[in-house]
């Protein structure tokens, strides 16, 4: 049905108990992989009192779990301009080319700053530089990596021992739940669940003038994916319910080479990095053909969507559960040095990749698309932030280039630091000086209890919905009936509130299941309505791209009732996300502490759909 295009109720949060203790901070970061932590330690830095609230231990998010590196054009004979030119390939006609020329021109600083702050990436032994290997989709040499397959838990330990050493406040084993706001609409903190016992414990807040959501993805949408239990699409449900857009949702990047461990597994999957096949492994099927060559120039190293598909059509043809990798010839000192995460895994499953190929088959890797921002990670809603993961910056496209998502969270978590802190914006007083600090129970955005919560074995019902209708291999057919079941699944706990008055009991694995629901109806409705095959978002009934309609963003917003408001851009240019409450119109891109004027923020013009 075609509506009037209006704004989305706000307000709506998951049903909790009253908060029963808050604490008081300038700003509040959720989430503790390279994007949240580097936030805080510049804000920290900057004066700021900063409080980091991560689901479970610091050093639990997706963060350690990333293998491959960090990549920039620190190489001899590389340049920004080449890092952009391989980005904007990968993401098939939706990058935003400003804000990946911010990325690829403020990236090697950035890393540079990360190595000052402890970071110890592989270096040459002779002459101490940083050793750069290749990965799909870029054309040089240019991820920089450590402890072989080990980056993210080398950057990891870096940041999380720097928050230590700078006396951060942190809140651990926390769930966030809802945005607190103030009375001018404006982000005020954030209500979260404390699971454990002590001074802090069950539902609480925190109350802060500016609130970082740093929460990473949403990868438990599927049955099979790469990421760690935590990421349930928390931080980009938490966005919806207050009000602010999110972008891209329906470009899930599914890993081509996860290590494949019978049809039965669930859950996080062991990752068979992409520098493996940088360094000259081969895809193969069990002729032992390899099956890539020919389908592109750069074969096994194409951007991972093509190897996504690649395997994937293989896989149809021969009626097999998943191809194989073969790296037998880099020998045991070669596993044992440069791989040794993988070499640890694989063998933990019953398999030697020094003597046998190693079985692969997509999974779930990385959500390109999220809450929408802009270059200085502002979101639609005033004093909310996004980076990382959880954000979409416009960086990635259709699809992201290999190990550039690190620097993505490193260098935007810069930006949004230097944001909060600058004496242009100074966001951190949430409101007038004249107006009493509400409690968490009267602010507004705390309408605690208007929808249902799912009971737990609900998660499981989502994940196998999805991974059969929204999965690599997507058509109309398929995206109609995941609808059709998401919603099902939504009106039978809708239905039981309504008739008997009757919901789940809160609890962290029933608002994780709710979660899960919002965000899978988000990306169905959106992949439903993209009728084209774009980047990782693979139609087998429209399996052409198509510029001239569909070379444009999806917003979606959450409307009454739990409707989703679906739009489209004019273009593949993203609208401005609005100014900030008293500081007038900032650009909408470009760091606020530039001399570029001001420019005005308009509203686009959009197609609004709306899905019930």
């Amino acid at each position: 049905m075609i509506q009037e295009n209006k704004p989305a109720a706000v307000g709506a949060a998951l049903r909790a108990p009253a908060p029963g203790w808050a604490i008081e901070a300038d700003v509040v970061v959720v989430g503790s992989g390279v994007a949240g932590l580097t936030v805080a330690l510049r804000c920290a830095a900057a004066g700021a009192k900063v409080t980091v609230v991560t689901k479970a231990r610091l050093d639990d998010g997706s963060t350690r779990w990333a293998q491959g590196g960090i990549a920039a054009a620190l190489g001899e004979g590389d340049t920004p301009e080449q890092h952009l030119d391989d980005t904007l390939v990968a993401g098939a006609g939706l990058c935003d080319e400003t804000a990946v020329r911010t990325l690829v021109t403020e990236g090697p600083d950035a890393v540079r700053r990360l190595i000052g702050t402890g970071a110890r990436f592989d270096a040459d032994d002779d002459t101490g530089e940083i050793l750069l290997t290749r990965e799909g989709g870029h054309h040089r040499r240019r991820i920089a990596h450590a402890g072989g397959d080990a980056t993210g838990a080398e950057i990891s330990r870096t940041l999380v021992e720097a928050v230590r050493a700078a006396g951060i406040e942190t809140v651990e084993n926390a769930l966030v739940l809802d945005l607190l706001k103030d009375a001018t609409g404006r982000a005020a903190g954030v209500t979260l669940h404390v699971m454990g016992e002590g001074q802090r414990d069950g539902v609480g807040a925190v109350r802060a003038g500016a609130v970082v959501l740093a929460t990473g993805g949403m990868g438990q949408v599927f049955s099979a994916t790469t990421n760690p239990a935590v990421s349930t699409g928390d931080g980009v449900a938490l966005a919806l319910r207050a009000g602010a857009e999110v972008s891209d949702l329906e470009f899930v990047q599914f890993h081509p080479t996860v290590l494949w461990l019978g049809p039965e597994a669930e859950g996080q999957q062991p990752l068979v990095s992409e520098a493996v096949r940088g360094e000259g492994a081969y895809l193969v099927d069990a002729d032992g053909v390899r099956f890539m060559q020919g389908q592109h120039e750069l074969a096994e190293l194409a951007p991972r969507d093509i190897v996504a598909k690649g395997i994937t059509r293989r896989m149809l043809e021969q009626n097999a559960e998943h191809m194989y990798l073969d790296a037998r010839h880099f020998g045991a000192r070669m596993w044992e040095h440069r791989f040794p995460t993988i070499l640890a895994a694989c063998r933990a499953h019953g398999i030697d990749p020094v003597t046998e190929p190693i079985p692969v088959a997509p999974a779930a890797h990385y959500a390109s698309g999220g809450v929408r921002t802009d270059l200085s990670g502002r979101t639609t809603v005033p004093g909310l932030y996004a980076c990382g993961e959880v954000a979409c910056t416009g960086v990635h496209g259709a699809n992201r280039l290999a190990s550039n998502s690190l620097l993505e969270g490193l260098v935007f978590a810069e930006r949004i630091a230097e944001n909060i802190t600058s004496p242009i914006t100074s966001p951190i007083t949430s409101a007038p000086a004249s107006q009493p600090q509400q409690t968490p129970e009267a602010a507004t955005g705390l309408a605690i209890g208007e929808g249902p919560l799912l009971p737990p074995e609900a998660r499981y019902s989502i994940q196998r919905i999805m991974t059969a209708g929204a999965g690599v291999l997507r058509s109309a057919e398929s995206l109609a009936h995941a609808a059709a079941q998401l919603e099902r699944v939504h009106d039978e706990a809708a239905d039981t509130l309504r008739r008997d008055g009757k919901t789940a009991e809160p609890g962290v694995d029933t608002w994780e299941a709710t979660n899960l629901l919002l965000v899978a109806r988000v990306l169905v409705a959106a992949a439903l309505r993209r009728e084209e095959t774009r980047g990782c978002h693979w139609r087998e009934d429209r399996p052409d791209r198509d510029d001239p309609a569909w070379r444009r963003h999806l917003l979606v917003t959450l409307g009454p009732g739990d409707t989703l408001d679906v739009r489209t851009t004019d273009s593949e240019a993203f609208p401005a996300t609005g100014a900030l409450p008293g500081t007038g119109a900032l650009p909408a891109t470009g760091a606020p502490s530039t001399t570029e004027a001001s420019a005005p923020l308009t509203t686009p013009r959009t197609k609004t759909e709306s899905h019930p």
